[in-house]
């Protein structure tokens, strides 16, 4: 298998190189990153589709997110990577294209001795049908999550979301 890298940038998201993933994520060097959140508009309003995260991932088990996230290739765009990940994630693959509405960088101290130090790019789109089947290596569960029900959870109880999260849909939000 060959092992996965990341790309490393500075705060202004010009390229230095490459890192082994689990390395970066050690060192915490800051690297780009991406967040993809589908929504789909109902008669109710505004519905995101989050995933938690399986127990199993090398952070952040358990814990909701948006709907997938990683890392680009060097070489790949973010859109690219973004419906990458939506197929090796969450099994979707009737999306077609992202945009690109936000990029924020964070830091955050994670379990297992891991720090997330990015600099990354929210993508989103909206949808309607879609078919979902989530890896379950990646995703224990997912849900379309009412938007003021989720901004009502991220507000009482963020714990039960990854460090990152609260900013991309606050982001997501104001646009």
């Amino acid at each position: 298998m060959i092992e996965e890298q990341v790309v490393l940038v500075d705060p202004q998201g010009r390229e230095l190189g490459l890192q082994e993933k689990m390395q970066a994520h050690r060192d915490g060097a800051l690297h780009l990153a991406f967040s993809v959140l589908l929504f789909r508009e109902t008669d109710n309003g505004r519905e995101f589709l989050m995933q938690q995260r399986a127990q199993g991932k090398y952070h952040s088990g358990g814990l909701w997110t948006n709907t997938c996230c990683s890392h680009p290739r060097q070489g790949e765009s973010m859109e690219q990577a973004g419906i990458r990940r939506l197929g090796e994630e969450m099994g979707i693959s009737g999306v077609s294209q992202l945009e690109d509405i936000a990029t924020f960088l964070y830091r955050a101290e994670l379990d297992n001795q891991l720090v997330e130090h990015e600099l990354d790019h929210i993508l989103v789109a909206c949808v309607s049908e879609l078919g979902i089947e989530p890896n379950s290596s990646e995703v224990m569960g997912y849900r379309w999550w009412p938007q003021a029900e989720l901004e009502q959870a991220v507000d009482s109880a963020p714990e039960q979301f990854t460090a990152w999260f609260p900013q991309v849909l606050a982001r997501t939000l104001v646009r």
